[in-house]
């Protein structure tokens, strides 16, 4: 019957994602925000309709798609689109995690949270969700460069936060009295895990650059595509580098090498959505009240604080990436979304810090459920109010 059970629950939701996507277009809600809320309410915390066993195995699920969002992200930066949009792209991107870290760690410092605490969650706030971000573009429609922007920014902003919350977590561990090696430490394991992830990634894009797409004249196959993003996750899981950037490269490594595809690996978009279906369902599930009402006024203040510095990170890296006026001042909304990248970066902060760890965990969970159904709306919103605002008639390329 456990077999049964878990079948039958695939299954349902699977059905379920249909009427999710048909509300999600007559609605101002995404199918993200509703998948989520799908979650919530079937989740052990109320309905409580979901397998046990599905719930156990959320987090494969979990890896195989960001896996699989991360390698389409690479995908997305090619040399051209690099050379076009690289510059916001960059600003973008290092400008938002600067200024989200600060907001927080300063904003929390001063409302008198201790120290580390504040550092902590200034180093977790940096955290995005690639895969709430790409699928509102994709339901959207938008081929604008705007579009295009923020996907190149939740395909890197990750990275240069794993780096940001390394130099935290070493300066925290120095601030709450611990020796100058263990802070140093903490700095090199996370070069360590992007710069791993950057060279796993760039071997594995190399040869599937080099072999695939030969079987059916430049067009990559569907096993070919499944075979590499595992192949990833697998090597990235192995090595213990980062789990993003590792798919990422390899497909930006592809999408810039592989001269006789025609397409970069376009079959993998058509079996993507039932894992985040998924994955998006299961991160509902995990909800705990008891959570949200002990964050209170800490956690209010970290949502807030957080949605100030992408606002503010996003309106300079934007004016200083060349973006319009109008679209520097929206992009920090349109990077909301926050998911399994800062439960992550809180475990690793609760492992170092014990005696923050409850804290840690109840402000990232609970913040997380906010963003995730909040984040998806704000993105759209952004992205349907830049394209109300070109002229008539006229295509942002």
């Amino acid at each position: 019957m456990n077999d049964a059970g878990l079948l039958l629950g695939i299954g349902l939701l699977m059905l379920a994602s249909i009427a999710v996507d048909a509300l999600g277009r007559k609605t101002f809600l995404p199918r993200v925000s509703l998948l989520i809320l799908l979650g919530i309410a079937a989740g052990p915390e109320f309905l409580d309709l979901l397998p046990v066993r599905l719930i156990e195995h959320s987090h494969l699920v979990t890896n195989i798609s960001l896996a699989m969002v991360a390698f389409l992200l690479g995908g997305e930066l090619s040399f051209e689109r690099l050379r076009r949009l690289g510059r916001a792209i960059v600003s973008v991107s290092l400008l938002v995690v600067v200024a989200t870290a600060a907001f927080v760690g300063g904003g929390l410092a001063l409302l008198g949270a201790p120290p580390v605490l504040a550092v902590m969650l200034a180093g977790i706030a940096t955290a995005t969700d690639p895969a709430a971000a790409q699928d509102v573009v994709h339901e959207s429609g938008s081929r604008s460069n705007f579009s295009r922007t923020i996907l190149g920014v939740v395909a890197i902003d990750d990275g240069w936060g794993v780096i940001l919350f390394g130099v935290l977590l070493g300066a925290s561990s120095l601030l709450n009295g611990g020796s100058g090696g263990h802070g140093g430490d903490a700095v090199l394991h996370a070069l360590r895990e992007v710069g791993g992830a950057a060279a796993a990634g760039s071997l594995i894009g190399l040869c599937a650059a080099a072999l695939t797409g030969r079987l059916r004249a430049g067009e990559p196959t569907l096993s070919e595509a499944l075979g590499i993003v595992f192949l990833c996750a697998g090597a990235a899981l192995w090595l213990e580098v980062s789990f993003l950037l590792t798919p990422m490269v390899a497909g930006l490594v592809i999408a810039n090498l592989a001269r006789h595809h025609r397409r970069t690996f376009r079959a993998i978009e058509h079996i993507e959505w039932p894992f985040l279906v998924l994955f998006f369902v299961l991160a509902g599930a995990r909800l705990e009240l008891a959570h949200v009402l002990r964050g209170g006024v800490l956690l209010a203040a970290y949502m807030a604080l957080r949605i100030g510095g992408r606002i503010c990170g996003g309106w300079i890296g934007g004016r200083l990436g060349g973006l319009a006026p109008g679209q520097s001042r929206a992009i920090g909304l349109a990077l909301m979304p926050q998911a399994g990248v800062a439960l992550g970066l809180a475990l690793a902060a609760g492992d170092a810090f014990p005696e923050l760890a409850s804290m840690l965990l109840t402000i990232t969970i609970s913040s997380t459920i906010f963003f995730e159904v909040a984040g998806p709306v704000m993105t759209r919103h952004i992205l349907t109010s830049q394209q109300r605002r070109l002229p008539a008639g006229r295509k942002d390329p």
